[in-house]
């Protein structure tokens, strides 16, 4: 298995491994499934997107973007990790987590957040081993198969180098 940053070659594979998420599970809130333009889109335009490979299939994907607009969150991110069934439990989350925040300490980024969905407790457990911390639990946010559910919002520090918290400036 190889874990590499995302390219337009993939897109394909990504749209396999998340679109039955989002038809058949309540891990995303998204009701609608994305198409191969949009996932090409977003491999076009957010830098940090990454991919696990293995004899050319993609077992799942993990990105991070802004957790919200404006240059006061500039070095604070959101991210995303999907799997596919048959990857989970290889060390595959664990490896696209570890290039994820690699990738966005580099970049300066002091914080990392994950928001995970209530009916989603392998998520909470996979994000606390990671040494993620529920920050939040922000109850009935999510709807989705004609049910309200609450969402965990889950951060990292990722102590940047620079950030004036190691003493440095």
């Amino acid at each position: 298995m190889i874990v590499r940053a995302a390219e337009p070659r993939d897109a394909a594979g990504i749209v396999g491994v998340l679109n039955p998420i989002i038809r058949e599970t309540t891990i995303s809130f998204k009701p609608i499934e994305l198409g191969l333009d949009e996932v090409l889109n977003l491999i076009e335009t957010v830098p940090g997107i990454f991919v696990a490979e293995d004899n050319g299939s993609i077992l799942g994907y993990a990105s991070y973007d802004q957790f919200r607009r404006g240059l006061g969150y500039g070095r604070t991110m959101e991210h995303s990790i999907i799997l596919a069934p048959e990857a989970r439990g290889r060390g595959v989350g664990r490896a696209l987590m570890e290039m994820v925040e690699d990738h966005a300490r580099a970049a300066g980024v002091g914080s990392l957040w994950a928001g995970v969905s209530g009916e989603n407790p392998r998520g909470i457990t996979f994000h606390t081993h990671l040494g993620f911390e529920t920050v939040a639990v922000l109850p009935k946010v999510g709807f989705k198969f004609g049910r309200w559910i609450d969402l965990s919002l889950m951060r990292k520090w990722l102590h940047p180098k620079g950030d004036g918290a190691d003493g440095s400036a």
